[in-house]
């Protein structure tokens, strides 16, 4: 039998290992034979993407502990013929042989995805949802995996008027981030003012001006409060437009025919649900949220119409989940 030789490693690959290990994050993805088998381990997972950096032809000695939550530590060696993961977790340790290590990514469409963990403007709590995950898309995987609107879009997860500052869209208790920056960054400012700018809303470029020269909390949360107003509401949508338009160069998620039938029963009774809304002249849109398909975890498929309602001067929606029953 011939013996496998070692594959060089790009840098930027031994780079995310290393990233992953420092943020004590390593969650394998073990092969049901282990003969030539190859190993993954989950990098970036999140709606826009699942990836994986795998360890080609691994082997295992040890054993690898998938429900650990605590300090971890490892070291990378080479031999002759590949490289060695010494991986401790707490008292346990295990060690991977492999010959090479490569990056996996799958990309996908996000631009419909709706998870509903925190009431009220759940629309623009979507909106900062989608532009966190492809923030995290272009720091994890870089440039070459996001198109020329994305590395735009992907800054307004800087600009605190619509980040987890003032409309977050998961619970505090889930938040990584403990203590909010209120500044943005200069190029969120030039994105944010160019979506204005193309709709013409005058009132709202003064007040990112303002905003510009004296950044803070107070004028942050005044700009979030003017991106729920009525007046202001072709800024939102254009930003909607863009991220949904942006996205839908990447593919759909597909799983078992069973599981896509389930899906499409679902969405035919959202659409049959939104005819009815506009018939009644009101807007509405679906959202879905989706399992994995490579990592999958506890997330079932859910299918969700939301409907815009004027409160006052303020835009908001109502959130109907479409169950088959």
């Amino acid at each position: 039998m011939q013996e496998n030789k070692a594959i060089d490693i790009a840098q930027e690959d031994l780079d995310r290992l290393g990233l992953l290990i420092e943020q004590g994050q390593f969650e394998l993805l073990l092969p049901e034979a282990w003969k030539d088998a190859d190993v993954r381990l989950v990098y970036l997972m999140n709606d826009a993407v699942e990836s994986f950096l795998v360890f080609q032809n691994a082997r295992m000695s040890g054993t690898y502990q998938a429900e650990f939550d605590g300090e971890l530590s490892a070291a990378l060696a080479t031999e002759d013929n590949g490289y060695v993961l010494a991986v401790h977790q707490g008292a346990n340790a295990f060690t991977l042989f492999f010959t090479g290590m490569t990056l996996e990514v799958h990309l996908f469409d996000y631009g419909h995805t709706g998870h509903f963990w925190v009431k009220g403007y759940e629309y623009l709590r979507q909106l900062e949802y989608r532009l966190a995950i492809l923030h995290d898309k272009l720091e994890y995987l870089g440039e070459e995996y996001c198109n020329e609107e994305e590395r735009q879009l992907a800054a307004l997860a800087e600009f605190p008027p619509l980040n987890y500052c003032c409309y977050p869209a998961v619970p505090k208790k889930y938040q990584t981030i403990t203590e909010p920056d209120w500044e943005p960054s200069e190029k969120a400012l030039q994105v944010i003012d160019g979506l204005a700018a193309e709709v013409g809303d005058a009132s709202f470029l003064r007040a990112l001006e303002r905003y510009r020269r004296h950044p803070g909390k107070y004028r942050a949360k005044k700009l979030g409060r003017m991106l729920h107003r009525s007046r202001h509401a072709a800024v939102v949508d254009l930003l909607a437009k863009r991220l949904e338009e942006a996205s839908a160069v990447y593919e759909k998620r597909r799983f078992s025919s069973e599981e896509e039938e389930k899906m499409r029963r679902l969405r035919r009774k959202a659409e049959e649900r939104c005819q009815e809304l506009r018939d009644q002249d009101l807007r509405c849109e679906i959202v879905e949220e989706e399992p994995f398909v490579y990592a999958r975890d506890s997330i079932e498929y859910q299918v969700y119409v939301m409907v815009w309602r004027r409160r006052g001067w303020n835009r908001v929606v109502r959130v109907e989940e479409i169950k088959e029953k």
